[in-house]
């Protein structure tokens, strides 16, 4: 099967480079050098039907003609080994720990800002910055509760953290589906091998939202709060809601009532205790944000402020995740722990201050260039992909609104062996790691690996075509 595959200039996951491949990755690749082409495409084709008739979907608001779409899977698995992993999980809780520390501080002391460490009007001029949220105290003083950390792999192999999502992450439904159609389909290929499990992550999601609930609560009422079946990921919403055990609402679903929340059932009003949101903090309440809010639920914020529930992630959370922001996390992860990153940062130029600005217009065709606020894969520019029009339209863009801009030199991203209509072929990878904290972080052993379906594309975004596979963490 690996008889034609190249990977020139590319680090590769599966058949890495070196002279040296670890026993456990040889394992894997020598049981699938024994698989017909044919009847792997065979079990793909099965593998796509099984998710569409399962509706495991997701929605393109641009694309009227097919409206729910699968995630395209790859049935070649991404392999790391407990090595790999384990500098991953220490990574992903040090960030974690330090994006909690931020948020506390920015809301709060404002130390960071006083002593210089990131210049004030990065924070408090953000647009995601939420003045509600100033002085509030939130159980364990946690406000990211749900994190998704995308790093990618350069040409030496070395992970790299792109971005932080702290907001609202989503995918993990993908992690444990791709898991779920791996055992099912590709027995033969798994049978034996020492994975860690994904099983775990309904149970601990669940626990981590109880150990953030009100104080003196002893069975915490938990709900997730969905934006309705039109969101592009209502899929995950139920999926998790099911995996948890407890309500999917919306919010014609929940009443505040002196200032404690409530959702009607047919046995009368009960009362919540934790929400898990997934919606952005402008629909969450018409009262305190957009009025014009058809989503939301009016007194929510005030409920929040009071210490009455949670609301998990918490809001404001937007400012810690934001693509400028990034730029600084080395420095804060130096002022708050005296720690060196353990994961490193991908160089990011700001817009936003004048040598940013200048340095990325005079190399635009050599770099990725990022608006601050998208997520998605929209809106961004990769130089050495762009015509000189596209460059000079971009151009008038970055001199319009600098400040919405960052920009990055491309890396050479890591590839995985993908079935494709010729064969097997490299394409590209990142790796979105979930992490859960309450009272301790948890890592999902694993992640979601998206993959860059057409050829040397370096948006693995599935938004912009991009698939998954099923991410095997070995256990030794």
């Amino acid at each position: 099967m690996f008889a034609a595959y190249d990977t020139p200039d590319f680090f590769c996951e599966l058949m890495r480079r070196t002279d040296e491949m670890p026993a456990s990755l040889r394992s894997v690749r020598d049981r699938l050098a024994s698989f017909d082409l044919e009847e792997l495409r065979h079990r793909t084709s099965t593998a796509e039907a099984q998710l569409y008739r399962l509706g495991i979907t997701f929605t393109v608001y641009s694309d009227r003609e097919a409206i729910d779409r699968i995630l395209p899977f790859d049935m070649i698995p991404r392999v790391l080994t407990a090595a790999e992993w384990d500098h991953i999980d220490r990574g992903v809780q040090q960030r974690v720990r330090v994006l909690n520390l931020f948020l506390r501080d920015i809301y709060h002391e404002r130390h960071v800002l006083r002593d210089g460490i990131i210049p004030t009007d990065l924070v408090l001029g953000n647009a995601n910055y939420c003045e509600a949220m100033i002085g509030v105290r939130v159980p364990g003083d946690v406000y990211v509760h749900i994190n998704g950390t995308d790093l990618i792999r350069d040409s030496s192999g070395r992970f790299m953290v792109l971005e932080d999502n702290a907001r609202t992450p989503s995918g993990v439904s993908y992690v444990i589906e791709n898991r779920h159609m791996m055992l099912r389909l590709m027995p033969d290929l798994a049978s034996g091998m020492p994975l860690r499990s994904v099983e775990e992550y309904g149970l601990k999601l669940h626990q981590t939202l109880c150990d953030v609930a009100p104080a003196g609560v002893t069975n915490p009422q938990v709900v997730l709060f969905s934006p309705g079946i039109y969101n592009s990921a209502y899929f995950e919403h139920v999926f998790l809601a099911r995996e948890m055990g407890v309500p999917l609402v919306e919010g014609r679903d929940l009443i505040v009532e002196n200032h404690r929340v409530y959702m009607r059932t047919v046995a009368g009003l009960r009362p919540v205790h934790a929400i898990y949101r997934r919606l952005n903090d402008d629909f969450l309440d018409p009262l305190a944000f957009n009025p014009d809010s058809m989503l939301g639920v009016p007194g929510l914020v005030e409920a929040y402020r009071r210490g009455n529930v949670t609301l998990a992630n918490a809001l404001g959370t937007g400012v810690a995740d934001d693509k400028a922001v990034y730029a600084y996390m080395p420095r804060l992860i130096r002022y708050y722990l005296g720690e060196d990153p353990i994961l490193d940062s991908v160089q990011t130029h700001i817009c936003a201050e004048p040598e940013g600005l200048a340095y990325t217009l005079a190399n635009m065709d050599k770099l990725v260039i990022k608006p601050v606020g998208e997520s998605g894969g929209y809106g961004l520019l990769i130089g050495s992909q762009a015509t000189q029009t596209e460059l000079d339209e971009f151009r008038v863009k970055l001199l319009d609104d600098p400040s919405n801009y960052i920009s990055q030199p491309v890396i050479d991203l890591s590839v995985s062996p993908t079935l494709c209509p010729n064969g097997v072929e490299a394409r590209h990878v990142d790796l979105r790691p979930f992490a859960l904290t309450g009272k301790s972080t948890w890592v999902l052993p694993g992640g979601l690996s998206r993959v860059a379906l057409r050829k040397g594309s370096l948006v693995v975004n599935s938004s912009q075509g991009g698939g998954s596979k099923d991410t095997w963490v070995m256990a030794r």
